[in-house]
């Protein structure tokens, strides 16, 4: 095996070991009843929130697909788009190095509907860019609306959010501006990247943040609102561990959210925290894990099923 194609696994393993050694720091004087007490905790209607909240965040996840292809000039059933969809960010959150296990997945998908191999990793990088810009959406809109938000991981001035709150925004309507004015394709080899169109672009700037909100939202419904510090809060420290989770490659972030989110919501009791959390698992991570792979493996079923039709004689 080169070294390249085992630096993510390496980083993922690095970053789950050190990360559970936080957490174990955190969470050594908890015991494992007190958790289960804050979950079980949960009421029914917290756990209603939670379950719509993690399926509309997975339908505008579907959406960053469609957008995609509407970007590339392709037309994709949409209910074919939902599932690579899904299937893709359900395997890709839970194993790690998302780029790479997503990319085999949307690559065996989107070839079997006629699209080239240029135009699939224009695709990923789409959605990735798409994610990205929700990301920096929602931190810029945190920021601004409680500057004191930074202040839970870091001593610093009062007026260094609103700064950088005021750059994101810069970048963003930069972004914004090339694509109504029609800016020149930039050119990396024999890839062109055309700024997307006004009405995709509009479209991205609402469906990113809303599968941003809606993924949070699952941890905001789970948490019991007697300690609950508010949506824009948890909104902002979502943003922050599940960027890191994603970086550090660890599969599911594991303790990676965690940490994070501790560190975060250091006013709200850890059981609390950690009960979230263990609701998030499930919704966002574990169940849609066990239905991707069910949906991959009925996929390539199928694509036996259509060579072995190809290749069988017709009788005579």
């Amino acid at each position: 095996m080169k070294f390249k194609d085992a630096i993510w696994p390496l980083i993922g393993i690095g970053a789950v070991v050190f990360s559970c050694w936080l957490l174990f720091r955190e969470v050594r004087t908890i015991s494992l009843d007190q958790i289960w007490a804050s979950f079980v905790a949960i009421t029914p209607l917290q756990w209603v929130g939670s379950v719509v909240s993690a399926v509309v965040a997975y339908i505008f996840l579907a959406y960053y697909d469609r957008l995609a292809l509407r970007h590339l000039g392709r037309s994709v059933p949409f209910p074919f788009v939902a599932a690579t969809s899904f299937a893709t960010y359900a395997l890709s959150h839970n194993i790690g190095a998302s780029v790479f296990s997503g990319a085999v997945v949307r690559y065996r998908a989107y070839r079997s509907r006629g699209l080239s191999g240029s135009e699939i990793a224009l695709l990923i990088a789409f959605c990735s860019f798409t994610f990205g810009l929700g990301v920096l959406l929602v931190s810029a809109t945190s920021l601004l609306i409680k500057p004191d938000i930074i202040e839970r991981y870091f001593d610093i001035h009062s007026s260094v959010p609103v700064i950088i709150a005021g750059l994101i925004v810069v970048a963003i309507a930069f972004y914004v501006f090339g694509s109504f004015k029609g800016f020149k394709p930039l050119s990396i080899g024999k890839f062109h990247l055309h700024y997307p169109r006004r009405d995709v672009v509009v479209r991205q700037l609402i469906a990113a943040p809303m599968e941003i909100a809606a993924a949070a939202s699952i941890i905001y419904f789970a948490l019991p609102p007697e300690h609950n510090p508010g949506f824009i809060v948890v909104l902002a420290i979502f943003v922050v561990s599940f960027s890191l989770a994603l970086v550090s490659h660890a599969p599911g972030g594991l303790g990676v959210l965690e940490v994070t989110f501790l560190a975060g919501l250091s006013d709200v009791p850890e059981t609390d925290v950690l009960a979230a959390l263990l609701v998030f698992r499930i919704l966002y991570l574990l169940i849609p894990f066990a239905i991707a792979i069910v949906l991959v493996l009925l996929f390539e079923q199928s694509a036996l099923w259509r060579r072995r039709s190809a290749d069988t004689p017709p009788s005579v």
